[in-house]
Protein backbone atom coordinates (compact mmCIF):
# COMPACT_ATOMS: atom_id res chain seq x y z
CA UNK A 1 0.00 0.00 0.00
CA UNK A 2 1.44 3.58 -1.10
CA UNK A 3 1.56 6.33 1.72
CA UNK A 4 -1.45 8.59 1.43
CA UNK A 5 -2.47 11.54 3.73
CA UNK A 6 -5.72 10.90 5.95
CA UNK A 7 -8.25 13.63 7.20
CA UNK A 8 -11.56 13.51 9.22
CA UNK A 9 -14.51 15.69 8.88
CA UNK A 10 -17.58 16.17 10.74
CA UNK A 11 -19.98 17.19 7.99
CA UNK A 12 -20.62 16.71 4.34
CA UNK A 13 -19.24 20.07 3.96
CA UNK A 14 -15.94 20.00 5.19
CA UNK A 15 -15.57 16.80 3.05
CA UNK A 16 -16.64 18.38 0.03
CA UNK A 17 -14.15 21.25 0.96
CA UNK A 18 -11.38 18.62 1.52
CA UNK A 19 -11.81 16.85 -1.86
CA UNK A 20 -12.17 20.26 -3.99
CA UNK A 21 -9.02 21.19 -2.05
CA UNK A 22 -6.95 17.72 -2.39
CA UNK A 23 -5.68 16.08 -5.28
CA UNK A 24 -6.78 12.37 -6.14
CA UNK A 25 -8.67 11.97 -3.11
CA UNK A 26 -11.38 9.46 -2.10
CA UNK A 27 -13.85 9.55 0.62
CA UNK A 28 -13.66 6.55 2.55
CA UNK A 29 -16.78 4.74 4.83
CA UNK A 30 -16.19 1.60 6.23
CA UNK A 31 -13.39 1.13 4.23
CA UNK A 32 -14.03 -2.71 2.97
CA UNK A 33 -14.04 -2.38 -0.93
CA UNK A 34 -11.68 0.82 -1.09
CA UNK A 35 -8.46 -0.54 1.53
CA UNK A 36 -8.50 -3.44 -0.09
CA UNK A 37 -8.22 -2.30 -3.52
CA UNK A 38 -5.63 0.15 -2.06
CA UNK A 39 -3.83 -2.97 -0.75
CA UNK A 40 -3.53 -4.67 -4.05
CA UNK A 41 -2.50 -1.14 -5.52
CA UNK A 42 -5.32 -1.14 -8.15
CA UNK A 43 -6.82 1.92 -5.83
CA UNK A 44 -4.03 4.97 -5.23
CA UNK A 45 -5.57 7.66 -3.58
CA UNK A 46 -3.23 10.55 -2.46
CA UNK A 47 -5.61 11.36 0.23
CA UNK A 48 -8.66 10.14 2.15
CA UNK A 49 -11.59 11.75 3.80
CA UNK A 50 -13.43 9.81 6.50
CA UNK A 51 -16.98 10.27 6.21
CA UNK A 52 -17.96 7.75 8.88
CA UNK A 53 -19.10 10.79 10.94
CA UNK A 54 -22.08 11.66 8.41
CA UNK A 55 -25.26 10.95 9.85
CA UNK A 56 -25.92 7.79 10.77
CA UNK A 57 -29.95 8.26 11.35
CA UNK A 58 -32.78 6.14 10.11
CA UNK A 59 -35.71 8.52 9.78
CA UNK A 60 -39.42 8.99 8.94
CA UNK A 61 -40.08 10.77 5.50
CA UNK A 62 -43.25 13.38 5.60
CA UNK A 63 -44.70 11.14 3.11
CA UNK A 64 -44.22 7.86 4.88
CA UNK A 65 -41.23 6.51 3.77
CA UNK A 66 -37.86 6.53 5.38
CA UNK A 67 -34.37 8.24 4.97
CA UNK A 68 -31.08 6.57 5.90
CA UNK A 69 -28.31 7.94 6.16
CA UNK A 70 -25.17 7.45 4.28
CA UNK A 71 -22.45 6.32 7.06
CA UNK A 72 -25.39 3.98 8.38
CA UNK A 73 -23.83 0.65 8.53
CA UNK A 74 -25.20 -2.17 6.40
CA UNK A 75 -25.69 -4.55 9.86
CA UNK A 76 -28.12 -1.55 11.44
CA UNK A 77 -29.84 -0.74 8.36
CA UNK A 78 -30.72 -4.74 7.81
CA UNK A 79 -31.72 -5.15 11.60
CA UNK A 80 -33.76 -2.32 11.66
CA UNK A 81 -37.69 -3.28 12.73
CA UNK A 82 -39.05 -0.39 10.33
CA UNK A 83 -37.00 -2.13 7.50
CA UNK A 84 -37.41 -5.58 8.62
CA UNK A 85 -41.23 -5.23 8.43
CA UNK A 86 -41.44 -2.94 5.46
CA UNK A 87 -39.46 -3.42 3.59
CA UNK A 88 -38.18 -7.06 4.37
CA UNK A 89 -36.35 -7.64 1.04
CA UNK A 90 -33.98 -5.18 2.00
CA UNK A 91 -32.86 -6.47 5.14
CA UNK A 92 -32.67 -9.91 3.63
CA UNK A 93 -30.53 -8.88 0.47
CA UNK A 94 -27.93 -7.04 3.34
CA UNK A 95 -28.12 -10.41 5.82
CA UNK A 96 -27.28 -12.91 2.22
CA UNK A 97 -24.08 -11.05 1.24
CA UNK A 98 -20.41 -10.66 3.24
CA UNK A 99 -19.95 -11.39 6.95
CA UNK A 100 -21.29 -10.01 9.55
CA UNK A 101 -17.51 -8.37 10.12
CA UNK A 102 -17.80 -6.26 7.07
CA UNK A 103 -21.59 -5.54 7.19
CA UNK A 104 -20.57 -4.10 10.76
CA UNK A 105 -18.37 -2.01 9.02
CA UNK A 106 -19.45 -1.56 5.45
CA UNK A 107 -22.01 1.73 4.80
CA UNK A 108 -24.35 2.26 2.82
CA UNK A 109 -23.14 5.12 0.60
CA UNK A 110 -20.21 3.01 0.46
CA UNK A 111 -21.93 -0.26 -0.76
CA UNK A 112 -23.83 1.79 -3.32
CA UNK A 113 -20.25 2.86 -4.89
CA UNK A 114 -17.95 -0.15 -4.09
CA UNK A 115 -16.31 -1.10 -7.43
CA UNK A 116 -18.00 -3.25 -10.29
CA UNK A 117 -14.92 -6.07 -10.34
CA UNK A 118 -13.95 -8.90 -10.65
CA UNK A 119 -10.80 -11.58 -10.08
CA UNK A 120 -9.29 -9.63 -13.24
CA UNK A 121 -9.78 -6.02 -11.70
CA UNK A 122 -7.27 -7.12 -9.16
CA UNK A 123 -4.77 -8.68 -10.67
CA UNK A 124 -2.23 -6.15 -11.90
CA UNK A 125 -0.59 -8.48 -14.08
CA UNK A 126 -3.91 -8.80 -16.15
CA UNK A 127 -5.36 -6.64 -18.93
CA UNK A 128 -8.25 -4.78 -17.64
CA UNK A 129 -10.09 -1.90 -18.97
CA UNK A 130 -11.10 -0.58 -15.67
CA UNK A 131 -7.75 -0.40 -14.42
CA UNK A 132 -6.27 0.96 -17.75
CA UNK A 133 -9.39 1.83 -19.78
CA UNK A 134 -8.32 0.63 -23.73
CA UNK A 135 -5.89 -2.08 -21.74
CA UNK A 136 -7.88 -4.56 -23.26
CA UNK A 137 -10.35 -7.41 -20.64
CA UNK A 138 -8.84 -11.01 -20.22
CA UNK A 139 -12.09 -11.92 -18.56
CA UNK A 140 -13.44 -12.33 -22.47
CA UNK A 141 -11.42 -15.28 -23.27
CA UNK A 142 -10.87 -16.25 -19.58
CA UNK A 143 -12.57 -18.13 -16.75
CA UNK A 144 -16.01 -15.86 -16.41
CA UNK A 145 -18.26 -18.03 -14.87
CA UNK A 146 -18.94 -15.33 -11.81
CA UNK A 147 -19.64 -12.63 -14.96
CA UNK A 148 -22.44 -10.72 -15.97
CA UNK A 149 -24.57 -11.58 -18.92
CA UNK A 150 -26.65 -8.21 -19.32
CA UNK A 151 -25.56 -4.82 -19.85
CA UNK A 152 -21.80 -5.97 -21.16
CA UNK A 153 -19.47 -4.35 -23.31
CA UNK A 154 -16.31 -5.65 -25.54
CA UNK A 155 -14.93 -3.40 -22.94
CA UNK A 156 -16.27 -4.95 -19.48
CA UNK A 157 -18.57 -8.29 -18.44
CA UNK A 158 -18.22 -7.79 -15.04
CA UNK A 159 -21.05 -8.12 -12.07
CA UNK A 160 -21.71 -5.02 -9.91
CA UNK A 161 -21.42 -7.02 -6.67
CA UNK A 162 -24.05 -5.25 -4.03
CA UNK A 163 -26.88 -7.04 -2.95
CA UNK A 164 -28.38 -4.04 -1.33
CA UNK A 165 -28.40 -2.09 -4.28
CA UNK A 166 -30.40 -5.03 -6.18
CA UNK A 167 -32.96 -4.26 -3.08
CA UNK A 168 -32.88 -0.70 -3.32
CA UNK A 169 -33.54 -0.80 -7.19
CA UNK A 170 -36.78 -2.99 -7.05
CA UNK A 171 -37.70 -0.15 -4.38
CA UNK A 172 -37.37 3.00 -6.51
CA UNK A 173 -34.73 4.41 -3.74
CA UNK A 174 -33.99 7.87 -4.43
CA UNK A 175 -30.24 8.70 -3.33
CA UNK A 176 -29.42 12.55 -1.89
CA UNK A 177 -26.35 14.08 -3.08
CA UNK A 178 -23.99 17.01 -2.47
CA UNK A 179 -21.28 18.29 -3.96
CA UNK A 180 -19.86 21.46 -5.02
CA UNK A 181 -22.45 22.57 -7.35
CA UNK A 182 -25.21 22.21 -4.43
CA UNK A 183 -27.72 19.11 -3.60
CA UNK A 184 -29.40 17.05 -5.84
CA UNK A 185 -31.25 13.78 -5.84
CA UNK A 186 -30.94 10.53 -8.20
CA UNK A 187 -32.89 7.56 -8.42
CA UNK A 188 -30.84 4.33 -7.61
CA UNK A 189 -31.62 2.71 -10.65
CA UNK A 190 -29.86 6.27 -12.37
CA UNK A 191 -26.80 5.68 -10.42
CA UNK A 192 -24.65 2.78 -11.90
CA UNK A 193 -23.32 3.12 -15.52
CA UNK A 194 -23.47 0.73 -18.19
CA UNK A 195 -19.53 -0.11 -19.25
CA UNK A 196 -19.49 0.73 -22.68
CA UNK A 197 -16.28 2.05 -23.78
CA UNK A 198 -15.11 3.37 -20.47
CA UNK A 199 -15.67 0.44 -18.29
CA UNK A 200 -13.71 2.62 -15.28
CA UNK A 201 -16.77 5.46 -15.36
CA UNK A 202 -18.98 3.52 -12.89
CA UNK A 203 -21.58 6.20 -11.43
CA UNK A 204 -23.22 8.77 -12.90
CA UNK A 205 -21.43 11.34 -10.20
CA UNK A 206 -19.87 15.21 -10.17
CA UNK A 207 -16.69 15.54 -9.20
CA UNK A 208 -16.48 15.60 -5.48
CA UNK A 209 -20.00 14.75 -5.05
CA UNK A 210 -20.88 12.81 -1.90
CA UNK A 211 -23.60 10.48 -1.29
CA UNK A 212 -25.18 11.74 2.04
CA UNK A 213 -28.36 9.68 2.01
CA UNK A 214 -30.57 7.12 0.31
CA UNK A 215 -34.63 7.55 0.35
CA UNK A 216 -37.10 4.76 0.28
CA UNK A 217 -40.62 5.86 -0.54
CA UNK A 218 -43.74 4.67 1.02
CA UNK A 219 -44.48 1.33 -0.45
CA UNK A 220 -47.37 -1.01 0.93
CA UNK A 221 -46.49 -3.41 -1.51
CA UNK A 222 -43.44 -3.84 -0.08
CA UNK A 223 -44.49 -5.87 2.90
CA UNK A 224 -45.03 -8.86 1.53
CA UNK A 225 -41.20 -8.94 -0.76
CA UNK A 226 -38.61 -11.24 -1.08
CA UNK A 227 -35.21 -11.39 -2.26
CA UNK A 228 -33.81 -14.64 -3.28
CA UNK A 229 -30.02 -15.33 -3.95
CA UNK A 230 -28.33 -18.32 -5.62
CA UNK A 231 -24.37 -18.95 -4.73
CA UNK A 232 -21.66 -21.44 -5.07
CA UNK A 233 -21.52 -21.49 -0.83
CA UNK A 234 -24.07 -20.78 1.71
CA UNK A 235 -22.55 -17.61 3.01
CA UNK A 236 -19.67 -15.11 2.26
CA UNK A 237 -20.30 -15.75 -1.88
CA UNK A 238 -21.32 -13.14 -4.50
CA UNK A 239 -24.23 -14.07 -6.45
CA UNK A 240 -24.49 -16.39 -9.52
CA UNK A 241 -28.28 -14.94 -9.84
CA UNK A 242 -30.75 -13.12 -7.19
CA UNK A 243 -33.93 -11.72 -7.45
CA UNK A 244 -35.80 -8.89 -4.98
CA UNK A 245 -39.41 -9.57 -6.39
CA UNK A 246 -42.90 -7.60 -5.27
CA UNK A 247 -46.43 -8.41 -6.50
CA UNK A 248 -49.44 -6.39 -6.21
CA UNK A 249 -53.28 -7.98 -7.66
CA UNK A 250 -56.08 -7.03 -8.59
CA UNK A 251 -58.02 -10.07 -8.60
CA UNK A 252 -56.45 -12.74 -10.68
CA UNK A 253 -54.49 -9.73 -12.76
CA UNK A 254 -51.42 -8.24 -11.82
CA UNK A 255 -51.67 -4.46 -11.05
CA UNK A 256 -48.12 -3.27 -10.14
CA UNK A 257 -44.80 -5.49 -9.73
CA UNK A 258 -41.26 -4.96 -9.32
CA UNK A 259 -38.29 -6.95 -9.92
CA UNK A 260 -34.52 -6.36 -10.06
CA UNK A 261 -31.51 -8.86 -10.42
CA UNK A 262 -28.16 -9.59 -9.15
CA UNK A 263 -25.24 -11.31 -10.18
CA UNK A 264 -26.10 -10.95 -14.05
CA UNK A 265 -25.83 -7.64 -14.61
CA UNK A 266 -23.24 -4.59 -14.94
CA UNK A 267 -25.16 -2.80 -12.82
CA UNK A 268 -27.55 -3.41 -10.40
CA UNK A 269 -30.37 -4.45 -13.25
CA UNK A 270 -34.09 -3.40 -12.63
CA UNK A 271 -36.21 -5.77 -14.89
CA UNK A 272 -38.59 -3.03 -16.48
CA UNK A 273 -38.85 -5.31 -19.64
CA UNK A 274 -40.18 -8.02 -17.45
CA UNK A 275 -42.18 -5.73 -15.67
CA UNK A 276 -43.97 -4.12 -18.54
CA UNK A 277 -45.38 -7.51 -19.96
CA UNK A 278 -46.79 -8.06 -16.57
CA UNK A 279 -48.42 -5.41 -15.51
CA UNK A 280 -52.45 -5.57 -16.49
CA UNK A 281 -51.82 -8.96 -17.28
CA UNK A 282 -53.84 -12.60 -15.77
CA UNK A 283 -51.38 -13.75 -13.20
CA UNK A 284 -50.41 -17.22 -14.44
CA UNK A 285 -46.73 -19.05 -15.06
CA UNK A 286 -47.83 -18.80 -19.01
CA UNK A 287 -47.37 -14.46 -18.04
CA UNK A 288 -43.92 -15.10 -15.90
CA UNK A 289 -42.83 -17.41 -18.44
CA UNK A 290 -43.32 -15.24 -21.10
CA UNK A 291 -42.26 -11.79 -19.18
CA UNK A 292 -38.83 -12.99 -18.13
CA UNK A 293 -37.64 -14.44 -21.48
CA UNK A 294 -38.62 -11.05 -22.63
CA UNK A 295 -36.53 -9.71 -20.24
CA UNK A 296 -33.56 -12.03 -21.17
CA UNK A 297 -33.55 -11.46 -24.57
CA UNK A 298 -31.39 -8.89 -24.17
CA UNK A 299 -28.44 -11.67 -22.88
CA UNK A 300 -24.68 -11.18 -24.02
CA UNK A 301 -23.65 -14.93 -22.10
CA UNK A 302 -20.24 -16.08 -23.04
CA UNK A 303 -19.28 -20.14 -22.80
CA UNK A 304 -18.34 -19.97 -19.20
CA UNK A 305 -21.57 -17.85 -17.83
CA UNK A 306 -24.15 -19.25 -20.62
CA UNK A 307 -25.91 -21.57 -17.20
CA UNK A 308 -27.08 -18.15 -15.96
CA UNK A 309 -29.68 -17.72 -18.46
CA UNK A 310 -31.93 -20.71 -16.99
CA UNK A 311 -31.06 -20.10 -13.99
CA UNK A 312 -32.08 -16.53 -13.86
CA UNK A 313 -35.06 -17.51 -15.59
CA UNK A 314 -36.09 -20.19 -12.94
CA UNK A 315 -35.10 -18.18 -10.47
CA UNK A 316 -37.25 -15.09 -11.34
CA UNK A 317 -40.82 -17.39 -12.03
CA UNK A 318 -40.06 -19.23 -8.80
CA UNK A 319 -39.61 -15.84 -7.02
CA UNK A 320 -43.21 -14.58 -8.77
CA UNK A 321 -45.11 -17.61 -7.91
CA UNK A 322 -44.20 -17.26 -4.44
CA UNK A 323 -44.94 -13.62 -4.59
CA UNK A 324 -48.17 -14.49 -5.97
CA UNK A 325 -49.26 -17.24 -3.70
CA UNK A 326 -48.43 -14.50 -0.79
CA UNK A 327 -50.43 -11.85 -2.13
CA UNK A 328 -53.41 -14.13 -2.63
CA UNK A 329 -52.98 -15.62 0.88
CA UNK A 330 -52.19 -11.94 2.69
CA UNK A 331 -49.22 -13.90 4.55
CA UNK A 332 -45.82 -12.86 5.04
CA UNK A 333 -42.65 -13.38 2.61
Amino acid sequence: MRAFDYHQVADSEQAIEQAVRRRQAKYLGGGTNLVDLMRETVERPQTLIDVTRLSRDIDETAEGGLIIGAAATNAALAGDARIRSRYPLLSRAILSGASAQIRNMATVGGNLLQRTRCAYFYDVATRCNKREPGAGCDALEGFHRYHAILGTSSSCIATHPSDMAVALAALDARIHLRGPEGERQLAVTELHREPGERSDLEAELQPEELIVAVELPPLPMAVRSEYRKVRDRASYAFALVSVASMVELDGETIQNVRLALGGVGTRPWRAWRAEAALRGQPATEATFAAAVDAELAAARPLPGNAFKVELARRLMIAALSQRLSDARNGGDA
